[in-house]
């Protein structure tokens, strides 16, 4: 484990479970949790290889940066526990 995220915990989930989203089973399970130091950790589908290339001019992605896909439901229910800046 990279020493940035070694002190790290999850807070919360933000926004509803899967569950109660619809998802009945393990395999589709995309969620949205807050960090103890503030950033949030994403669950969603690995999707660099196939959206880098597509990524609007200017926007750079770190080596160790990944594209995650997460639906529209997930990050809709997610707003309302998002903390205003």
């Amino acid at each position: 484990m990279p020493r940035e995220f070694a002190a790290l915990s999850i807070v919360r989930r933000i926004g509803d479970p899967p569950k109660a989203r619809g998802s009945q089973t393990a395999e589709t399970c995309p969620d949205v949790f807050e960090l103890s130091d503030g950033r949030f950790a994403v669950i969603g589908t690995e999707a660099t290889a196939t959206l880098d290339d597509l990524l609007p001019h200017g926007v750079t992605r770190a080596a160790h940066e990944r594209i995650v896909v997460i639906d529209r439901e997930t990050i809709i229910r997610a707003k309302r526990d998002i903390p205003d800046a």
